[in-house]
């Protein structure tokens, strides 16, 4: 327990100033049946009190049959968790399972790993940065690079709901009530970036959800930027 709490401490603390590559991305694949999942869903909660950290539920459908079918589930999510286990050449996939910087898979009720994992991130300087402003309906998205990026970049565009409570009437977590952190609603991919020249776009975006602009390598891979606006 006292292990359990210090990591927790230790992912609600504000780290120094936001490194130039921008907030380590963290997501979570979670669903609201699974009984394994609230206290992954609940560091989520203390991950977004964070500058230096951009945490992203992606809630999935494989557990839906189960009894309770998640109202944040989207078979994108499934298929994207599938296409990081395909690149580490992982069997299957499980539920809670945080990825960090799209490289390191995490087990979701591990928080020393996570903690770790984050600061080994934020320790990694990819060279690359990003940055995003909004006018009206529309995002420009610019970005640089002092190292070459041979297999080139994707640009994604990630929305989110900053805090959602449901209360759950079947399945594993039947009679519960939970609160869920930073629900991704779209995460799209709005273009490429071969890092030969200036990244500079105009994406059309609508409504007032928080804005995180990914940039990495494809797989997906190594997340090599961020940028958020809130």
């Amino acid at each position: 327990m006292r292990q359990t709490l210090s990591a927790l401490a230790a992912l609600c603390a504000f780290a120094t100033p936001v490194v130039a590559d921008g907030p380590v991305v963290v997501e979570l694949y979670t669903s609201q049946g699974c009984s394994s999942c609230p206290p992954a869903d609940e560091m989520m909660h203390q991950l977004a009190m964070r500058s230096d950290v951009i945490p992203l539920a992606l809630h999935v459908d494989y557990w839906d049959y189960i009894g309770w079918p998640d109202s944040f589930a989207d078979p994108a999510h499934t298929r994207r968790q599938n296409q990081y286990a395909r690149v580490a050449g992982a069997r299957s996939i499980y539920t809670p399972q945080m990825i960090i910087g799209g490289e390191d898979h995490v087990i979701g009720t591990k928080p020393m790993e996570l903690a770790d994992s984050i600061q080994a991130q934020r320790a990694d300087r990819t060279g690359v940065a990003v940055s995003a402003s909004r006018s009206g309906n529309q995002l420009m998205i610019t970005g640089d690079t002092s190292r070459a990026l041979p297999n080139g970049t994707v640009v994604q565009v990630v929305r989110f709901s900053p805090q959602e409570t449901v209360d759950i009437r079947r399945g594993e977590n039947a009679g519960r009530s939970l609160s869920y952190a930073n629900i991704v609603t779209d995460w799209d991919v709005v273009g490429e970036w071969s890092g030969r020249g200036a990244l500079n776009m105009t994406v059309n975006v609508s409504g007032n959800a928080p804005i995180v602009v990914i940039v990495q390598q494809p797989g997906p891979g190594a997340v090599m930027a961020t940028a958020v606006l809130r």
